[in-house]
């Protein structure tokens, strides 16, 4: 099986994480693509704003409506810092290669810092790392290299642009403005029956 695996906080989870998974999916052919959202990102500590528990509900919801999406609560089940090495080994004891790729999911703001990140060299060992670049940003060719990767051990990856990010959506929440068409109309009905980032 060909699996990708796409990481994150998910405060909220929103449609552009969709149309990335959906890109990647085709583009990498993949078999079946998971979210796998954070007990706590070592580079977010104390930024989340929804707890584990309603981050994992939100991202139920974004990938229940897509046959080829699931959600994995691997990181948040285990708690503590979610260190994306850990919850590889874990996986890759799972779903075993050679018969088995695993894909791990990165946007390019991720990516630059990857070098800093819990032995980067032992995460390209477990998976290829994919980073997911707008079509239209060019990072790949402005002398972007991904630091803590060998030659073969990173891609890059064209999705489509779509400026929706976590942050604004609470935000527009917090000013009582709308976020249909920013998240899926479930997803909007769990934050304001949670009254989520209010």
């Amino acid at each position: 099986m060909r699996i990708g695996l796409l990481g994150g906080s998910f405060d909220p989870p929103h449609n552009g994480h969709l149309l990335a998974a959906g890109d990647a999916f085709e583009s990498l052919e993949l078999d079946r693509l998971l979210f796998i959202p954070a007990a706590v990102q070592p580079f977010k500590i104390d930024q989340a704003c929804a707890t584990p528990a309603q981050r994992l509900d939100m991202t139920r919801l974004l990938a229940d409506a897509d046959e080829r999406f699931g959600v994995d609560s691997i990181e948040i089940d285990r708690g503590g810092l979610s260190y994306t090495v850990d919850t590889l080994a874990t996986l890759a004891t799972r779903w075993p290669a050679p018969e088995n790729a695993l894909f791990w999911l990165v946007g390019v703001d991720a990516a630059r810092s990857f070098a800093k990140w819990r032995e980067p060299g032992r995460i390209v060992e477990l998976a290829t790392l994919v980073v997911l670049e707008r079509a239209d940003g060019d990072v790949g060719e402005d002398g972007f290299q991904v630091r803590g990767t060998t030659e073969g051990s990173a891609r890059f990856l064209a999705t489509r642009r779509i400026d929706i990010s976590s942050t604004e959506i609470r935000r527009r929440v917090r000013e009582g403005r709308s976020i249909r068409g920013f998240v899926p109309e479930m997803v909007a009905d769990y934050i304001a029956a949670e009254r989520l980032y209010r």
